[in-house]
């Protein structure tokens, strides 16, 4: 795509009648919100969208395919400052990208074990400025969790920064659904705690990516039981339920309450976290029930249905 800005009518409306798109729909097609838009067009140049004699930005299919694009190399581990020169040089092979993850992922450690809330609202800001929820977590958060939680076996202090950082992450998560929420319409998706544990990491990330695809959400994160689900349903009348739990469920849940759930309700059902791995032999034939071990595969599982109304990338 040419560096240069398309030209466009002068009119707005004019414009959109011929097929240009608004930021605000961009956003929805790709997944990749406003903010980093901008960002990508302003530090990187790896955007460059038409503008109106009023300064508006408008895309055009090219523009689509090209954030496409550049998803596919950020999905890959690429950095964003990479990125423009693997596009323009249409390059086949990635260059090896672990260190820059690995060196912010550090970083966010370390923040973790100072108990520093503002330094890991900084350093998550300023990536959220630049890489797609989908990327953060595949290439961030998710690998940031699983170093934390194998440190935090039979470790002192583990319990201290358990709760700092599941606290911050529900905190900071939590704050980004409800403006989403205020956003989106339509049925929302219900998530549902299963396990003992309340502030599941995975809960939280799996509505994250689902609010990031332009759905509205409703987490319920301390442990209810699932014999209570069908109050939540009728008052909620959600579009799909997932259940999470990092834990083994319970006997009855296992045998009992889940069969019963997934043979009598009409929406569609989805067990995502380590329970899900547990489980699989007993569950994965299960009518009315999917599987998803980790968020990325629970958003994957709720696209592949069409229970989601945008892509989160």
């Amino acid at each position: 795509m040419p560096s240069e800005a398309f030209q466009l009518p002068d009119d707005y409306q004019a414009a959109l009648n011929q097929g240009w798109l608004p930021i605000r729909d961009v956003a929805r097609q790709t997944g990749v919100n406003a903010v980093t838009l901008r960002a990508w067009e302003r530090r990187y140049g790896l955007i460059v969208p038409g503008r109106t004699a009023k300064g508006h930005r408008l895309y055009n299919s090219e523009h689509v395919a090209r954030i496409q694009a550049i998803l596919t190399w950020l999905n890959r581990g690429v950095a964003v400052s990479q990125v423009n020169e693997l596009l323009n040089s249409r390059s086949t092979a990635p260059q090896p990208q672990a260190s820059q993850w690995s060196e912010q992922r550090q970083q966010l450690l370390e923040a973790v074990l100072q108990l520093s809330e503002r330094q890991l609202d900084d350093l998550f800001n300023r990536n959220l400025a630049l890489y797609p929820p989908r990327t953060l977590c595949e290439q961030l958060l998710l690998p940031l969790l699983s170093e934390l939680e194998q440190r935090w076996q039979g470790q002192f202090g583990s319990q201290l920064e358990w709760v700092f950082f599941h606290s911050w992450l529900r905190s900071k998560l939590g704050a980004r659904l409800y403006h989403n929420n205020r956003q989106h319409s339509g049925a929302p998706l219900l998530l549902l705690n299963l396990s003992s544990l309340p502030l599941e990491a995975g809960l939280w990330l799996s509505a994250w990516l689902a609010s990031s695809a332009d759905c509205p959400v409703e987490v319920f994160d301390w442990p209810v039981p699932l014999g209570e689900l069908s109050l939540a349903l009728e008052q909620l009348k959600p579009r799909a339920v997932l259940l999470y739990s990092s834990q083994s469920l319970d006997s009855s849940v296992l045998r009992k309450q889940l069969p019963r759930l997934a043979s009598t309700s009409a929406i569609p059902l989805l067990l995502a976290g380590p329970a899900a791995r547990i489980h699989h032999d007993e569950l994965h034939d299960m009518p009315g029930l999917s599987l998803a071990v980790t968020p990325l595969n629970a958003l994957h599982c709720l696209q592949e249905h069409q229970l989601l109304p945008g892509a989160a990338q």
